[in-house]
């Protein structure tokens, strides 16, 4: 069963300590070689760059960033293949917990969701289609 892990942060300018980069790269390693890390990455803040696409109404518009009404910033995400939500949950907590130990004062949050798998659960399979 596959997860995304989703950092989010209400501080956004805090960037990581060096600290907490080496022990997030030795935790993402550890989880690569286990075949249990299938992706992760960060993102840059959204004064940089970025947009919204947007359906309200029945009309589609498109907002450049940066995004000024924005109260949390999504920091990065990671894709892992784990048997069931417990041992998922286990990983958030491992992972937040080295930003207790790196990052004294950071605040945030690890939601933890399951990825809908095509043709299985009702997901979208547009995906499967396209590629077939």
């Amino acid at each position: 069963m596959r997860f995304m892990s989703i950092v989010t942060s209400p501080q956004p300018d805090k960037a990581p300590t060096p600290a907490l980069m080496e022990a997030m790269g030795k935790l993402a390693e550890r989880e690569i070689k286990a075949g249990r890390m299938i992706d992760m990455g960060g993102l840059m803040p959204i004064a940089m760059a970025g947009a919204q696409v947007r359906i309200t109404d029945g009309k589609l518009s498109v907002t450049d960033g940066p995004f000024v009404e924005s109260k949390e910033m999504i920091g990065g995400y990671a894709i892992f293949e784990f048997r069931d939500m417990e041992e998922a949950v286990a990983a958030a907590r491992e992972f937040m917990q080295l930003h207790l130990e790196h990052m004294p004062g950071w605040e945030g949050t690890c939601e933890v969701r399951v990825l809908a798998t095509p043709g299985v659960d009702g997901a979208c399979e547009a995906g499967i289609r396209a590629h077939a």
